[in-house]
């Protein structure tokens, strides 16, 4: 018999609906019951993607002895992060406070006011490894709460205390200057593998905002140490088992130091963040390796996680037939099988397969030499041998698609589509692909017309149904994606739509008695505490893209007030960011706005011309971290906003005209491509 999940629209709650566990989605009808049952809370947050969540689930919560000790003595709750980081965000601050690690799935015990006493992560069902087994812990757990409530009640006011001091304003008079922001880079190199890229050692996360730190800082201060880092780092992961060298895309992250064998599940977040890094670092480098893992990292996107209506899914699970990776990985023989001698042989050589295998006894494929290298090994030429590669792969591509694949978790998440909007814009614009850009629009319309009830945007769209209500995060990452829609588009409908919803979310997340912004809204059900998540770490936090996005809106529209309540929250996370830079890239992308070599480009005449095209496509080729872009038809009126960088500009002779600008400080205006390169080049904006 179904549970009560039986009736929510997410794919993880959904996987648990049978369970015998009689399981409660977080809400009302949940806390009521603890509370008049007087029993804890046990709260089991994860996601549909997390292997480990589905080994506890066939562990535990398929098992009919523990799921009787859990009905007879707990209200269990189950959460789905992605649907609810704020909760999300609370509980796992608990947890880490206890045992001084998280991760998923998070397992918490509450008390019916929803106060933490006790957690951790992955629990095996009995004793085992030095592990206490979950079936043993809920029997401690249930008799602590019946016969030392007081022990609770100590344990309870001392985590609350500590959730409440994560929560307060961390400003301590840190100066935002260049020489803080050149400290925390050299922070970072501290800690960069020097053989393999990245930091620090297995797992290996991506982390592609705390490599957005290392280009701009080679872009501010011309170190190219930092361009190194970061060129190593891509390569790496491009070439190695993280990045799906079949199908595109990139999963979660590598379990050794060397981006080989990887944590198999595929994020839309991690795709987004790192196919706009990629595109960024072809703009400065014109290495077309880059632009090639960009398109095929997107070409994935949209064949497999985008929907007909135009949302984009949230995630790809990592097993299939109960195995990790079993849809990707490959042995000798059956290559030998599909592709015959020769072919096999190439493909062998160029992805490293074995007979012995590199993942038990099958093969990730992944890149262990050059192309040259490869070529010069088989003795073909590199056209030769592309020829046959794209053959090979095309066949290797049929037989996998004819795999059962892993499961699609295909709900659609505001923040998770406005990341996705902003990499897809971009990349239209410097790849000259349509298709990139009609899916951005498609999608942002999809939001829109969808998730949006008068600027209110909920968090969560699954067949048909919409709800939550949208949190930080998903203003932020939404308007960024729309502001940079407008820049690929130059339909001021998007700015116009920027500027509203960073209205209401200032409405809604700011606090102006703490000078902040908390991550729910004011019309928010009350949590044990109002969550601040300052850490940015898979993805970008709520307050740091609401300030990100609040300072190029005030450039855009040369209002202060956005521009100081940016600069007053980014005070708010006072030496954190420079502190612990691994969890701040975004942060620190603000600062650099603020410190670097920010330009506004304005161009004014005709926009659907051919010269206006040639000009754009030289604007945007070039890597501008900070850069503003605005365009106006010479012969139309901008009614519904006013956008400085526009005023006083007129076209010279008739011809499409832009202008770089500082501050709505302007140099000689330009309307020949060469002219505008060589202002591009040397930076003839900064003053």
């Amino acid at each position: 018999m179904a549970n009560k999940l039986i009736n929510e629209s997410s794919p993880y709650l959904l996987q648990h609906a049978d369970n015998p566990v009689n399981w409660y989605p977080w809400g009302k009808e949940a806390l009521d019951a603890a509370l008049k049952q007087d029993k804890p809370i046990f709260l089991s947050i994860g996601y549909s993607a997390c292997h480990w969540c589905h080994v506890m689930e066939k562990e535990s919560f398929e098992n009919s002895d523990i799921s009787s000790v859990m009905n007879d003595n707990f209200v269990n709750i189950k959460v789905d992060r992605e649907e609810r980081p704020e909760i999300d965000h609370i509980y796992m601050m608990a947890v880490q406070s206890m045992i001084g690690h998280g991760g998923w799935p998070l397992s918490v015990f509450l008390t019916p006011h929803c106060e933490p006493f006790y957690g951790g992560t992955y629990f095996p069902p009995y004793a085992r490894h030095g592990m206490s087994g979950f079936k043993e812990i809920l029997g401690a757990v249930s008799d602590a709460y019946k016969n030392r409530r007081p022990e609770i009640i100590n344990s309870v006011d001392q985590i609350t205390n500590i959730l409440q001091a994560n929560n307060q304003s961390r400003r301590d008079g840190t100066q935002v200057d260049a020489d803080k922001l050149k400290e925390t880079v050299d922070i970072l190199k501290s800690d960069f593998d020097d053989k393999y890229g990245g930091f620090g050692v297995a797992p290996k996360f991506p982390q592609p905002m705390t490599l957005d730190v290392l280009l701009r800082d080679y872009f501010r201060t011309s170190d190219e140490t930092s361009l190194e880092m970061l060129e190593l780092t891509l390569m790496k992961m491009a070439n190695g088992g993280i990045f799906d060298q079949l199908g595109g895309g990139f999963h979660r992250y590598s379990t050794d130091p060397f981006w080989l064998v990887p944590h198999f599940e595929k994020m839309l977040y991690d795709n987004a963040l790192l196919a706009d890094l990629y595109s960024e670092v072809y703009r400065i480098t014109k290495n077309p390796f880059y632009s090639d893992i960009v398109q095929q990292t997107l070409d994935y996107v949209l064949r497999e996680m985008t929907s007909p209506t135009g949302g984009f899914y949230s995630a790809q699970d990592a097993d299939s037939e109960g195995e990790e990776g079993k849809f990707f990985v490959w042995t000798s023989v059956e290559l030998d099988r599909i592709l015959g001698a020769d072919c096999s042989n190439l493909i062998k050589t160029y992805y490293g397969v074995t007979h012995e295998g590199n993942f038990d006894d099958r093969n990730i494929l992944y890149k262990p030499r050059s192309d040259k290298e490869a070529s010069d090994h088989l003795g073909i030429s590199l056209t030769e041998m592309q020829e046959k590669l794209q053959e090979s792969k095309y066949k290797l591509k049929a037989v996998r698609d004819n795999r059962i694949p892993p499961n699609t978790d295909t709900k659609v998440l505001t923040a998770w589509n406005g990341l996705m909007i902003k990499s897809l814009s971009k990349a239209s614009v410097l790849l000259d692909r349509p298709d990139y850009l009609n899916a951005a629009i498609k999608n942002a319309h999809f939001i829109l017309d969808n998730m949006n009830q008068g600027n209110r945007l909920l968090r969560t769209y699954k067949d048909g149904n919409a709800k939550l209500l949208g949190c930080l995060e998903d203003y932020g990452c939404f308007i960024n994606g729309i502001m940079s829609l407008y820049e690929a588009t130059l339909d001021i409908y998007w700015l116009n739509m920027s500027q509203q919803l960073s209205d209401k979310m200032i409405d809604l997340f700011w606090d102006d008695a703490e000078n902040m912004f908390y991550d729910i809204g004011h019309d928010h059900e009350d949590l044990l505490v109002r969550p601040r998540d300052v850490g940015d770490g898979a993805m970008p936090c709520g307050g740091s893209m609401a300030s990100y996005v609040l300072l190029r809106l005030g450039v855009f529209t040369g209002d202060d007030k956005y521009w100081n309540k940016s600069v007053v929250n980014i005070e708010s996370v006072g030496n954190y960011m420079f502190r612990a830079p691994h969890g701040a890239g975004n942060w620190l992308a603000s600062v650099d706005f603020i410190l670097g070599d920010r330009v506004e480009v304005a161009l004014i005449g005709q926009l659907d011309s051919e010269e206006t095209h040639r000009l754009l496509k030289v604007v945007n080729s070039f890597y501008l971290p900070n850069m503003i872009l605005v365009a106006q038809n010479p012969e139309s009126i901008i009614t519904s906003m006013d956008i400085p960088a526009l005023n006083h500009k007129f076209t010279v002779d008739g011809q499409s005209t832009v202008f770089l600008c500082r501050g709505y400080v302007c140099q000689k205006p330009v309307t020949d491509v060469r002219d505008l390169i060589s202002q591009l080049e040397s930076r003839s904006w900064v003053m």
